[in-house]
């Protein structure tokens, strides 16, 4: 995290607090700090004070599944502190729990007044961005009633009521009003000599619309446990490479943190499943490409990733066309929120469908799935959905009408619906940015394998040849015509994407890599493109930049002009791979590994684009996700690829 906050992290619930456990509620230019559940700021403050004054951080917080820390009161060398503090937090589903130790360090009795300052301002996450963005919210009250052993913070606005309970055992002696709308939980503890108090404080946070029975587990450490648990049972059984021991760490970390990012979503009949969030804290959600390819990494180990994410975006995808979601049938979703602002229409994000290529990647891991699996089952229950996919591609996607898969901007969305979204990511060398439809390489790889993948489930599940015959001919044509209107003679390499005139948008970008991931390019051409990619102004030493360097466009800490993505870099090794240049891979596999290595085995969303040659250690990207599922299951891929070489 940025802004020295740390992350707890458990399904669709996340906080982030300071180096000694704080929450201060203070909007800054990064992330947020507070406790996060389904889109909403439940908490907004937590603050311990001891005898009127905040404490000293002896012992900061340290990233992991709990945070720990140590506090003492401010004072001199000559004065030794009073009392020591141990404080433990720990957040389950839609809770938090913090333990407070308090030790006397003096030989006599001691009184000491401890108040926790709290409060929920159920702010959006959308308002919490940097953009500078207003949103109405006419008629929101907010409400605070005292309890027995804590106190209630309620929200409404129209329909929408959302609610924050604090308890604490044993019970505050006061609840004060703090005149900002927080209250403070205050306990006056005797201590006698070299004596020890203990208080517990849970939180359980009820969103709107929620209505799962939840129960706020007793201590940090049962929590604790409970994640262990969930970890455990997503590593084991993993065959670790043993003569690679950084990768098996990598491997380990990744999946870890897979569990951790499990959130709930709905199958077509109903039923519940638990689901790839795409990264906190940000995109603690449902993105349909971000769990697509999750997925698709950790296939070969963890399949039952994929038999939940492919039921949760059939039962999402769109029926309709609609404007404002960019919805049109059979097209998958892109993004799912369940905040207030989505809720009211204020934000387009409810479900939204500005992707160009999670329509194609569903199709990629329903063909996957069957073919690693060896079991039709759900490839006949999703037909219905996959031949909506399909043709979403051909008639709205543009395959029939443009040739290619296209996207329009987006206004109130996203101007690039590939997966380099950002305002500028799709650009030419000198950084223009085209007009018109986009036409994205990538995009059009995605479609030639969902093509050739569907095809294959047509003639061997759905046991209809005409259809498989008909995709199998389009994918054929697509090949044939990306060829002829993407290479470029001139630097061996095929275009970042065409504009709305069909003219090729020259930037030498790392999406050429997903080419060979999909096998859309020729063996010659393939071989090309996989060898550049490894020159030095694509290859950083910690993996190839999303766009060369020496471009006029290129810029290190740009998000997707010139920084190091490690799912980039997996799709990449894997299309390396599959094109026999084995020993390239294996340079990408170790340039990342060894990234991770540096960060305690765990990848970035992304890094930033400086070389190894003039930095010892990746510089890290300012705003990334610390933990993503694309790059957590990344790992995954490199041992796919490469194995334990």
């Amino acid at each position: 995290m940025t802004d020295r906050h740390h992350l707890l992290v458990y399904g669709g619930t996340f906080a982030a607090v300071g180096d000694g456990g704080d929450i201060s509620g203070v909007r800054g230019v990064g992330s947020p700090d507070g406790l996060f559940v389904r889109d909403a700021r439940h908490l907004s403050r937590w603050q311990l004070t001891v005898d009127g004054a905040v404490p000293e951080v002896l012992s900061p917080v340290a990233d992991g599944d709990t945070t720990r820390c140590v506090l003492v009161p401010r004072g001199g060398r000559n004065e030794p502190p009073a009392y020591t503090l141990f404080r433990e937090q720990a957040v389950g589903d839609g809770s938090f729990v913090e333990s407070l130790r308090v030790t006397s360090n003096r030989p006599v009795p001691t009184t000491i007044r401890l108040a926790v300052t709290a409060d929920a301002d159920f702010t959006d996450q959308f308002e919490l961005r940097s953009d500078h963005r207003t949103y109405a919210k006419t008629g929101a009250t907010r409400s605070r009633q005292v309890l027995d052993h804590g106190v209630e913070f309620t929200y409404q606005r129209a329909e929408w009521r959302s609610i924050t309970t604090v308890t604490a055992d044993p019970a505050p002696d006061a609840v004060e009003e703090t005149g900002t709308g927080a209250r403070r939980l205050v306990w006056t503890l005797e201590l006698d000599p070299h004596g020890t108090a203990e208080l517990t404080l849970r939180v359980m946070a009820r969103p709107h619309g929620d209505k799962r029975p939840l129960r706020v587990p007793r201590s940090p450490a049962a929590l604790s446990s409970q994640l262990l648990s969930l970890e455990g049972e997503f590593v084991e059984g993993v065959a670790f490479p043993t003569g690679w021991p950084e990768l098996a760490a990598a491997c380990a970390r990744g999946l870890a943190d897979l569990a951790s990012l499990q959130v709930p979503a709905t199958g077509p009949d109903g039923e519940e499943l638990r689901v790839p969030a795409a990264g906190a804290p940000w995109f603690l959600t449902l993105l349909g490409r971000d769990a697509l390819l999750t997925s698709l990494f950790a296939l070969p180990y963890r399949p039952r990733l994929a038999a939940a994410t492919l039921p949760a975006l059939a039962a999402t995808q769109a029926a309709e066309t609609g404007i404002d979601a960019v919805s049109q049938p059979g097209k998958i979703v892109h993004e799912v929120r369940h905040g207030e602002l989505a809720h009211f229409g204020q934000v387009p994000y409810g479900r939204y469908y500005g992707s160009v290529d999670a329509t194609p990647l569903f199709l990629i891991l329903l063909g996957a799935y069957v073919e690693h699996t060896a079991d039709p089952a759900l490839a006949r229950r999703l037909e219905p959905h996959a031949r909506a996919a399909i043709g979403w591609m051909l008639d709205h996607g543009g395959l029939t009408s443009r040739g290619y898969l296209v996207y329009r901007a987006d206004q109130g969305g996203l101007a690039n619906q590939n997966w380099k979204d950002s305002p500028g990511a799709i650009c030419s060398a000198d950084g223009t940015r085209p007009a018109g439809p986009v036409m994205a390489a990538g995009a059009q790889g995605y479609a030639y394998d969902a093509l050739r993948r569907t095809a294959w489930l047509a003639r061997t599940v759905w046991q209809d040849e005409t259809y498989a015959s008909l995709l199998e001919q389009a994918a054929a044509d697509l090949r044939d015509r990306f060829q002829q209107d993407f290479w470029m003679p001139e630097h061996s390499f095929p275009a970042l994407a065409l504009d709305g005139g069909g003219r090729q948008v020259d930037a030498l970008a790392s999406d050429a890599g997903h080419l060979l991931w999909s096998g859309l390019l020729d063996k010659e051409y393939g071989k090309l493109v996989g060898r550049r990619l490894l020159e030095p102004d694509f290859f950083s030493g910690w993996g190839v930049r999303t766009l060369a360097s020496g471009q006029p466009a290129y810029h290190p800490l740009s998000y997707h002009r010139g920084s190091v993505w490690p799912h980039d870099n997996a799709l990449i090794t894997l299309g390396l791979a599959r094109y026999g240049l084995h020993d390239e891979a294996r340079t990408v596999a170790h340039a990342l590994v060894d990234a991770a290595t540096t960060t305690g085995h765990r990848l970035p969303e992304v890094l930033a684009g400086y070389g190894r040659d003039t930095h010892a250690e990746p510089v890290p990207y300012p705003h990334a996700c610390v933990r993503e599922s694309r790059a957590a299951a990344t790992p995954l891929a490199l041992l796919t690829a490469v194995g334990g070489a």
